[in-house]
């Protein structure tokens, strides 16, 4: 998958794209596994007036209804941005084995001026999963630029 990771992370980016058309916020995520998509999902904070549907939050509800505890072990979810707190969780109680994502939370918070609170996931997983492996940044200025045109608007700065 190595090879695929910068694909891979253009999809993440794409889904994140398409969460802002559907009018939510710019995450987007993706399960791996032998090369092969498996599951897809887009942040629906918004529309769902939810907001525990966090793009890794939902692509969670989906993989573990449609598969098993060994297949999502031996996947990678990609996503276009860090994890949170709340998705780390999720992440850990789906047994997802790998994490790759795009761009750094602080580096996200830094597109709006806002003041960076949360911990990085690998700090997270650190202490309740060491053993799930965490790569990124990855194609993170491209992601960001998602983000530098979202948030400021959004949030009316």
């Amino acid at each position: 998958m190595p090879d695929q990771i910068e694909e891979l992370m253009a999809r993440a980016y794409a889904l994140a794209r398409s969460a802002v058309a559907h009018g939510n916020h710019p995450f987007g995520a993706l399960l791996v596994k032998d090369g092969e998509i498996l599951v897809e999902a887009e942040n629906e904070v918004v529309t769902t007036r939810d907001v525990t549907r966090h793009a890794e939050t939902a692509l969670v509800a989906k993989a573990t209804m449609e598969l098993d505890g060994k297949t999502l072990a031996a996947s990678t979810l990609v996503t276009s941005t860090e994890p949170c707190i709340m998705c780390c969780g999720a992440i850990h109680w789906a047994g997802i084995g790998r994490i790759v994502f795009g761009v750094r939370a602080q580096q996200m918070v830094r597109t709006f001026d806002g003041e960076y609170r949360g911990i990085p996931c690998r700090d997270v997983f650190a202490r309740i999963n060491p053993e799930v492996e965490i790569n990124g940044p990855v194609l993170e200025n491209e992601g960001l630029q998602t983000h530098a045109e979202f948030w400021p608007e959004f949030l009316g700065r």
